[in-house]
């Protein structure tokens, strides 16, 4: 019984619309409906004369309700996977399989065949399209009926399948709306995202763009004021360090500034001439390799390497004792993995975490981001430096 239950809850029955979550109590019992209307007709079909089997007419009943029900599967209403081309060929076959079925077995479950091509013509082709199929559904039913002399029969048909076709292209018209608020609101929240990321970009011009281009200037100005007045050569080489870490800076923030406007994320590509600028400004040697078949990335899992690499660069220059910086980059068949560890010099004092005890938020930022895209980041002191590797999976951009 636990098992039928665990079943059930994963089935097709109680699943939501995108194939996850659960579907509402409604949705459960209209599919448990149409699930018993199926074994009703399967059970009508082979105990109604002429029985279904292999020879004479009573093939024909067996391969014309074969047929029907393959048909209305490719047309199921919840299928979203079939062209609209395929839906309206199954419709048909579904309304010419009905009619062979109620020819040679008049007193089966024929009726069901127009009256589930009707409905599903409502709810999943356009106004035109399903109205054709409405009519070419409903005239040659009509037809038999009054050709045999029924007219109470082709009233009752009428009067049972129109308020269905109506009752489904209102439906099909309410999720058509529902459909255009929802990509309406969405656009409105992409304006105001857009409207939001343009006035940041104007305050990151403004302010910090701004203040590190005439920080810049001014340690240029004092470089060389200092070579021309014969200043310590130490002096002149940190004021040189200094100059060049402003123009990073004034680079960045303008990098910052366009993607901030859409512009493209930086990526992995540009890890290199990261590293070229490190090994310039600190003097410490950098190498750089790559393993594997470079794919493409989702624009956020580009910038988490791009930003996790120049965060974790920045703290070996601020915070490490080394000799050499280890820069890998593999591209694994599950995941994508960046590595940046340093390497100390002998007897230098043990590295500390920094941003993973309080003391920073850059390697924690770091963090959260791989989480987000569903990876990891690990950061941790080796025997002589520290290590950041970032893991990120390999999903499809």
């Amino acid at each position: 019984m636990r098992a039928f239950v665990r079943w059930f809850k994963r089935s097709w029955i109680t699943r939501g619309a995108e194939g996850d979550g659960t579907a509402p109590l409604e949705a459960v019992a209209w599919r448990c409906f149409a699930v018993l209307l199926l074994a009703a007709c399967v059970v009508i079909t082979f105990t109604t004369h002429p029985y279904p089997r292999f020879h004479g007419r009573d093939a024909v009943v067996l391969a014309s309700f074969v047929a029907l029900v393959a048909c209305a599967i490719v047309a199921h209403p919840e299928r979203t996977d079939v062209p609209r081309r395929q839906v309206v060929l199954a419709l048909i076959g579904v309304i010419v399989a009905a009619g062979v079925l109620g020819s040679a077995q008049p007193h089966g479950i024929w009726v069901v065949g127009p009256y589930y091509a009707v409905i599903v013509a409502a709810l999943k082709l356009d106004r035109r399209t399903a109205w054709l199929m409405f009519a070419f559904g409903v005239t040659p039913f009509v037809a038999g009926f009054l050709n045999k002399g029924q007219a109470a029969g082709a009233l009752t048909f009428l009067s049972g399948i129109v308020p269905w076709f109506l009752a489904m292209r209102l439906l099909h018209y309410v999720r058509d709306q529902r459909d255009a608020l929802a990509a309406s609101r969405e656009a409105e929240a992409r304006a105001a995202a857009a409207a939001e990321r343009g006035r940041l970009s104007r305050e990151m011009h403004d302010v910090l763009a701004h203040s590190l281009s005439a920080l810049a200037l001014q340690l240029e100005t004092t470089r060389l004021l200092a070579r021309s007045r014969g200043a310590d050569p130490e002096v002149t080489q940190a004021i040189d360090r200094a100059h060049h870490l402003a123009a990073s800076g004034l680079d960045e923030a303008r990098r910052a500034i366009a993607t901030e406007r859409g512009d493209e994320l930086p990526g992995p590509e540009r890890i290199g001439a990261l590293a070229d600028a490190f090994a310039e400004q600190s003097g410490l040697p950098v190498a750089v390799e790559v393993h594997g078949e470079p794919r493409e990335l989702a624009p956020e899992a580009r910038l988490a390497f791009y930003r996790t690499a120049q965060e974790a660069l920045t703290n070996v220059r601020r915070h490490a004792v080394a000799e050499r910086v280890d820069v890998e980059l593999n591209y694994l068949a599950d995941s994508t993995v960046l590595i940046v560890e340093d390497h100390g010099i002998d007897g230098s004092p043990a590295p500390v975490a920094v941003g993973l005890t309080g003391g920073g938020y850059g390697l924690t930022g770091m963090r959260e981001r791989a989480e987000l895209l569903g990876g990891e980041l690990l950061a941790a002191p080796t025997t002589n430096g520290f290590r950041v590797e970032l893991r990120l999976p390999a999903a499809e951009p």
